[in-house]
């Protein structure tokens, strides 16, 4: 139970951190108004920073639906703990979209946005409006770059001292190329929770930000293990 209540307590972070710097800092403005996508991505790098130093030595710290199933798939954890994982990170994920949601809503003229508390999304009126194919490849593509990371720094072939600062830097730059298309998932938990609270579009494409990274996962895990994972 301590490494589910540990990617609960994660989980709930990466949202909190990470939705709540697009929400409550800012997205659109930069400068001294608003921290901008730099700043949106820095802070969802250091969240996965400070969790992996903080949990990584209890859960491994996935915090991440597809980081966990990828995992499983190289054989490096079992089913039963994988359905832990994945429970306690949805759990967490909307418990840190609720406590965003009561934050934000104390602002005076608050309305829920149509992709609201950093809701992923694609299409017109979504930031960029880039379409559904763009939104499906940039997920997949960059949910498996970042397991890829994830599997060699964790390896023995990798520096475990600095897994977690390696992997925290990838997320970020992750954000700086994804934020203009989806808002960047490469994380179900991490689009479940503020979809849930935002409802209407935003739940209705909740689907390709657990259809995409699952996909570059599972693809990633097999790469790493048939072609990497061996002397």
């Amino acid at each position: 139970m301590k490494k589910y209540g540990a990617e609960f307590i994660g989980t709930f972070s990466l949202v909190l951190f990470g939705c709540g710097s697009a929400v409550i800092a800012g997205t659109s403005r930069v400068g001294p108004s608003g921290i901008g996508i730099l700043g949106i991505a820095i802070a969802f790098g250091f969240a996965v920073v400070a969790m992996a130093y903080a949990i990584g030595g209890i859960s491994g710290c996935h915090i991440n639906p597809a980081v966990t199933i990828g995992v499983l798939t190289a054989g490096k954890m079992t089913a039963k703990d994988a359905i832990g994982y994945i429970i306690a990170q949805c759990l967490g994920a909307i418990l840190g979209a609720a406590i965003l949601y009561l934050i934000a809503s104390g602002r005076p003229g608050f309305t829920m946005p149509e992709w609201g508390l950093g809701a992923n999304g694609w299409g017109e009126g979504y930031l960029g409006n880039y379409n559904i194919l763009s939104a499906f490849v940039i997920e997949f593509v960059m949910t498996f770059l970042f397991i890829f990371v994830i599997l060699g720094t964790t390896s023995k072939f990798g520096n475990s001292a600095m897994a977690g600062l390696a992997i925290g830097v990838t997320l970020m730059l992750i954000h700086l190329v994804t934020i203009p298309v989806t808002g960047t998932s490469v994380n179900p938990a991490r689009s479940l929770g503020p979809a849930l609270f935002s409802g209407g579009k935003a739940l209705a494409q909740l689907w390709l930000f657990f259809v995409a990274p699952i996909a570059g996962a599972v693809i990633a895990a097999l790469v790493w293990k048939f072609g990497f994972d061996k002397e």
